[in-house]
């Protein structure tokens, strides 16, 4: 890289390495929570003051009842016979992440979007810090575009870059290659 390279990597700087088991147990209960549809009994999970910071369309709840007023009420009302699998699970001190799928029913209003009875796939990533047995932090990628495709809405208007892939169209070049 020219110039000067910036800090990279300072929240896991200090990371406490010998927390992983304590991090993977309380990352694991929670899944089983969430497939188990709990909403009330997250706190065992989550710190009270917690973050959840989403992409565009899912939003940030600052803290477990934001967390379960503003994104799992709204979530599980949209969603039915939802159940979440972890395609890869890493943890590393007071680090987790993982990326899979939710498979579940539009069984009721979503962005808009009446229940159509379509069984989706709601894919998402997630990256957790916890401190003393609790989810202080929690980044989540929830690929919203995916889902409403699904249910025959192009976010993208026809433009998303998958024509590029299919041929359909030419993408465009920088002025210069490196």
């Amino acid at each position: 890289m020219s110039g000067a390279r910036p800090e990279q990597a300072h929240l896991t700087r200090g990371n406490d390495l010998t927390r992983t088991a304590d991090t993977t147990r309380v990352i694991e209960a929670m899944i089983d929570g969430l497939n188990d549809h709990q909403i009330n009994g997250m706190a065992a999970f989550f710190h009270p003051a917690f973050r959840w910071m989403g992409n565009a369309g899912c939003g940030t709840k600052n803290g477990l009842r934001e967390f379960q007023e503003n994104w799992q009420r709204p979530f599980q009302a949209a969603f039915s016979d939802k159940v979440a699998v972890d395609e890869a699970r890493i943890f590393q001190g007071e680090w987790g992440a993982s990326f899979g799928a939710q498979h579940a029913v539009h069984s009721g209003t979503f962005m808009g979007i009446p229940a159509t009875g379509k069984r989706v796939e709601i894919r998402y990533m997630d990256f957790w810090k916890v401190v003393d047995g609790k989810i202080v932090d929690n980044w989540v990628m929830v690929d919203f575009p995916h889902v409403l495709r699904q249910l025959g809405v192009d976010v993208f208007g026809g433009e998303g870059w998958e024509a590029f892939d299919r041929g359909e169209r030419v993408p465009p070049r920088p002025d210069h290659d490196k």
